[in-house]
């Protein structure tokens, strides 16, 4: 990601807390400003005593701006967590919902993203809080120089001394700890990402035999994440020990010229107290190498969550709604292309309102692309989707959600417990209509087994792949839509099951349109018509009755494992 993009997403995500940023600042230059206050304070205190006066007044002040700088510390604690917690808790919602918004489009592997989010957004969200602390620091130690220079012309000048050198070596650093640090997440995420497959795959695994060929595929970016772990290390131990060395000794030569001041006459002892306490906020400005380790870290994180938020995800549309229609979907002249190969070419289809049309194909024909361009879970590269007649890309993606529904083969179930994992995505949805969506897909007798029923929670219940189905198609029942889209929704389900709830929805879905992406004859059989899609195009529409003459139709099945006995007995249903 170009480091403008970077810096544009640490810039929005300041904006997010400005308020609390303000004032946080206002609190920060507070505290400053007392700190500063305070050696000025003390010498005018001893001085005071030393020299028989009153010293109630400057005693008293002193106490007040210990007492003031404690409270804007424990002031300033909260607010700084809180800025940070909203900022972040706003940037990952908007790294998360823009990740969501790919649909099937190609993205970042899941545990790439993963790793992005959960190791980047934090400091991202906290790097504006550390740059203005640092910042007024940096401008408290300015001060405190020059004061120091005040009080001493000669302690300030031996402290000046020191000052281009931390900057020759923080600038050192801070270049070779960005590039350390990208190499190092970079590492991070290829690492999470295999774990995140091999974990996702491991009873396959476990089942091939072939747990240590795996555990090396997962463990093999460590070298790499050890070696920019090495580098970070090595750079950041070449330069603490030389700021280390150089921050005592600083210390040491300004106090000893100071204390030959007071030795000569030149300074009194009250001054010499003050003298003590600037420096001390002086040399917070050579202590700045852990914020600009912290500014590296940041720096490159925000680089990569930079790369996803600038992925162009859908544009959204601005019509206010759909025309009254019965759901009539249109395909025109669709084209779509992954990793530069082309899976439809100019790709046209026709679903009639209100019917049910099969869709079928050999494996990897883009039977799920098409499926997904109704409700945009993909897009075009060139053509049209319409629905009664509206461009689909012409609708809020909220409309057409509501508009368009869908069923998967492996749908993932989302929510606490089977209630919410079938109401999910329908506002409103009551117990009664959940109940009855189930029963449709023969779901209900089996969540009504489990312990708490449709209460049970989701990782206290036990279900198989077809069962996980049914709790998919029953969400997308309760679901009120123009067109229902079932991406071989019902293959975990065995023949007698799968001919069951393909009635109950048949009766339960009259008059809606519905697509169906099916590999087994019986399921294109029950429908009104098959679309037949070979070679990026729709070779044919009509029933299954007529498609079931032509041998390179009945081969499809055939490759898909489906016995031409259950083609033929179905053929005439």
């Amino acid at each position: 990601m170009a480091r403008d993009g970077s810096r544009a997403l640490l810039l929005s995500t300041a904006a997010r807390v400005r308020g609390r940023l303000a004032a946080l600042v206002a609190l920060m230059v507070t505290r400053a400003l007392l700190g500063l206050a305070t050696p000025a304070l003390l010498a005018a205190s001893v001085k005071a005593a030393l020299d028989g006066g009153d010293a109630a007044r400057p005693v008293a002040l002193l106490g007040a701006a210990v007492l003031a700088s404690g409270v804007l510390d424990a002031t300033t604690a909260p607010l700084s967590s809180s800025a940070v917690g909203r900022a972040g808790a706003w940037l990952q919602l908007r790294t998360v919902s823009h990740l969501l918004t790919f649909g099937s489009r190609p993205s970042l592997p899941p545990g790439d993203a993963t790793a992005r989010v959960v190791q980047a957004a934090p400091g991202v969200a906290g790097l504006t809080v550390t740059v203005a602390s640092s910042v007024i620091s940096l401008a408290s130690s300015v001060v405190a120089l020059g004061l120091l220079w005040w009080i001493d012309p000669w302690a300030g000048l031996v402290f000046a001394l020191s000052v281009p050198v931390v900057v020759l070596v923080s600038r050192r650093f801070i270049g070779g700890a960005t590039a350390a640090q990208a190499d190092y997440m970079e590492s991070q995420s290829a690492l999470s990402a295999r774990l995140l497959s091999a974990l996702a795959g491991a009873r396959t695994i476990r089942a091939a035999g072939t747990v240590a060929a795996e555990t090396d595929r997962v463990l093999a970016p460590l070298p790499g994440l050890a070696s920019a772990g090495q580098a970070l290390w090595n750079l950041q131990r070449g330069t603490m020990w030389q700021l280390k060395l150089l921050i005592p000794l600083t210390q040491v030569l300004v106090l000893a010229v100071a204390g030959l001041g007071v030795a000569s006459g030149r300074t009194g002892p009250a001054e010499l107290l003050a003298v003590s306490g600037y420096l001390g906020l002086a040399c917070g400005a050579l202590a700045q190498v852990d914020i600009l380790l912290e500014v590296a870290q940041v720096r490159a994180g925000a680089a990569r969550l930079a790369e996803i938020l600038d992925r162009p995800g859908p544009v959204d549309g601005t019509r206010p709604g759909l025309p009254a229609g019965g759901g009539e979907v249109v395909l025109h002249e669709v084209t779509l292309s992954r990793d530069g190969m082309p899976v439809l070419d100019r790709l046209s289809l026709l679903l009639p309102a209100g019917r049910s049309t099969a869709l079928v194909g050999r494996s990897g024909a883009g039977k799920s692309l098409v499926a997904g361009l109704i409700g945009r879970l993909c897009d075009p590269d060139s053509g049209q989707v319409l629905l009664d007649g509206v461009p689909v890309d012409e609708l809020p993606l909220t409309e057409l959600g509501r508009q368009v529904t869908y069923a998967f083969d492996r749908p993932a179930l989302t929510g606490t417990t089977i209630h919410e994992a079938i109401s999910y995505g329908s506002r409103g949805a009551k117990r009664a209509d959940v109940v009855e969506a189930a029963r449709t897909v023969s779901a209900d007798a089996f969540v009504r087994r489990l312990p708490l029923g449709y209460d049970t929670p989701l990782e206290g219940a036990p279900m198989s792949g077809g069962e996980r189905q049914r709790i998919g198609l029953a969400r997308a029942l309760v679901r009120p839509a123009r067109v229902y889209v079932l991406d071989d929704a019902t293959s975990g389900l065995d023949t007698v099951t799968e001919a069951e709830v393909t009635e109950a929805l048949t009766t339960r879905l009259h008059g809606r349109t519905r697509l169906i992406v099916a590999h087994r004859a019986a399921t294109a059989a029950r429908c009104d018509l098959v679309a037949w899609l070979e070679d990026g195009q729709i070779v044919a529409l009509a029933p299954h009755t007529e498609l079931w003459r032509d041998e390179d139709y009945r081969a499809v099945f055939a490759a898909a494992g489906t016995p031409a006995r259950d083609g033929q007995e179905t053929a005439g249903v």
